[in-house]
């Protein structure tokens, strides 16, 4: 294994960490495994690009590692009631989704370039930033944030809402596409 691909591993060795902070209620300790993983996910890009150690696994375990990451820490913030329930569960589902129809494609052999579209980076940075928004201000001993009158997690609920949906109904449109090109699936 490569080192961009140690540290991604190890990005996902720390979920289970992250979550159990967040469950035991240790925000310090979670926000700041959140914080690590965000930078090791940096990190083992820059080193990929700087050293040329991109691998083919890499490009399926940093992805893994994001959603790993996302997904742990919304279920254990809708588990303590941080986030909506139902927020997490619609998160979940778009990601099992999306790894479902990697694995079936993969199944009949068809090649895919790990490609994410432009919303679904969208969609990743709000996500980051509500997970962030809700685990900083009682890390940091910090009140929460207001902007116009509303409270900043409450905007980006929305907004991760709007943009998980958006991104989930294109991805089951790409993958719609491309199910007709290989002739349908049986």
């Amino acid at each position: 294994m490569s080192v961009p691909n140690i540290i991604t591993f190890l990005r996902i060795v720390a979920v289970p960490a992250a979550m159990y902070m967040i469950l035991t209620g240790r925000m310090e300790w979670a926000f700041a495994l959140f914080v690590a993983a965000g930078l090791s996910d940096a990190l083992d890009g820059a080193i990929a690009r700087m050293f040329r150690a991109r691998t083919v696994l890499g490009g399926y375990l940093d992805p893994l590692a994001d959603k790993a990451l996302i997904v742990g820490v919304y279920v254990a913030l809708a588990w303590i009631g941080a986030i909506p329930l139902w927020l997490a569960m619609m998160v979940v589902f778009r990601d099992i989704m999306i790894i479902g129809g990697v694995i079936l494609l993969f199944t009949l052999k068809e090649t895919l370039a790990m490609q994410p579209l432009y919303i679904s980076k969208v969609n990743t940075v709000v996500q980051i930033a509500l997970a962030a928004a809700v685990l900083a201000p009682p890390a940091l001993g910090l009140p929460d944030v207001h902007l116009h009158g509303w409270e900043l997690v409450d905007l980006l609920v929305y907004a991760c809402t709007v943009t998980t949906v958006l991104s989930g109904v294109l991805y089951a449109r790409r993958g719609a596409l491309l199910f007709n090109r290989l002739g349908g699936v049986p």
